[in-house]
């Protein structure tokens, strides 16, 4: 097998992979449709079945070609020698990046990969009553935010529909023109990747809130369901300018959409300091550990 036998991603994909992570719900944010597709155009990724499995693989431009653990019922070990085969056909460095702890400690024989953690790229996972209900002195300051927001402004939260992806994809591009997004490659990344989201709102199926403020919209959070008791964020931007917007649109994004999982993954700080900070401010339950997998 060759790099070659991969496809490359495309909508029409999307009842396969909703298959396969239904029959094996994903714990790492990357494994959704959604953001494998929202992504597509910085990593590249093509995709096959082999050993009953799903075997991803990304060629992110620049840098080198890498794998994702196989998601299936089937033979994963199998499945991820395969994988390390097809990366090694076309590259020296073979790697298998975002290995959940689980997939790690229960598939990867230790004897034949190295397993190194990946910190930058694990995982943040909150209660989602936490997140709604901001209760205890932890959370002090967080629900001043909140509640100074409220007071203060005469907003409107409403879901995302087809009729709002418009007001979205206004409010992208100005936070984009804030941000200077074109002279900054990973954030004109995100904005591709937003804006494949949005254009293909009623084919991926996942949700959006957005608030809104004299019938602009000011903030807006992405989402869907990653397994049976866990959503995932994928984007949350808001207004700087505004003060509070940021905890407003986590708070009630989290409860219009999200209150009967137990769980939400608030994805990674990618070692970005400012990034750890936020995240770590909501205080997390825990952790999805990921680790990179390599051959010895």
């Amino acid at each position: 097998m060759t790099i070659n036998d991969f496809k490359p991603l495309a909508i029409e994909d999307k009842p396969v992979f909703d298959r396969f992570f239904r029959d094996d719900p994903p714990q790492i944010s990357e494994m959704t449709f959604t953001n494998l597709f929202m992504w597509r155009r910085h990593y590249h990724p093509v995709w096959m079945e082999r050993e009953g499995c799903l075997l991803v693989l990304f060629r992110p431009q620049p840098g080198p070609i890498y794998g994702l653990p196989p998601v299936g019922k089937g033979d994963k070990a199998g499945a991820l020698s395969t994988l390390c085969g097809a990366i090694g056909a076309v590259s020296r460095e073979i790697r298998v990046c975002r290995a959940a702890e689980d997939f790690v400690t229960t598939i990867v024989d230790a004897s034949v990969y190295d397993s190194r953690p990946d910190r930058d790229n694990s995982d943040y996972v909150y209660r989602t009553d936490d997140l709604i209900h901001l209760s205890g002195n932890k959370y002090h300051r967080k629900k001043n935010h909140f509640n100074q927001f409220v007071r203060k402004n005469d907003f409107e939260y409403r879901p995302l529909d087809g009729d709002l992806v418009e007001k979205v994809m206004l409010m992208q591009e100005s936070w984009c023109r804030m941000r200077e997004c074109v002279i900054n490659p990973e954030l004109l990344a995100e904005d591709f990747a937003v804006r494949e989201a949005l254009t293909c709102f009623d084919a991926l199926s996942f949700q959006g809130g957005a608030i809104l403020i004299d019938g602009r919209v000011e903030a807006f959070s992405l989402g869907e369901a990653l397994n049976r008791d866990t959503a995932v964020i994928h984007i949350e931007k808001a207004n700087p300018h505004i003060s509070g917007i940021y905890a407003a649109i986590n708070q009630i994004f989290c409860k219009e959409a999200w209150s009967a999982f137990t769980y939400i993954n608030r994805e990674q700080d990618m070692g970005v300091e400012g990034l750890r900070k936020a995240k770590e401010s909501y205080f997390p339950h825990h952790r999805v550990n990921k680790y990179t997998l390599m051959p010895k």
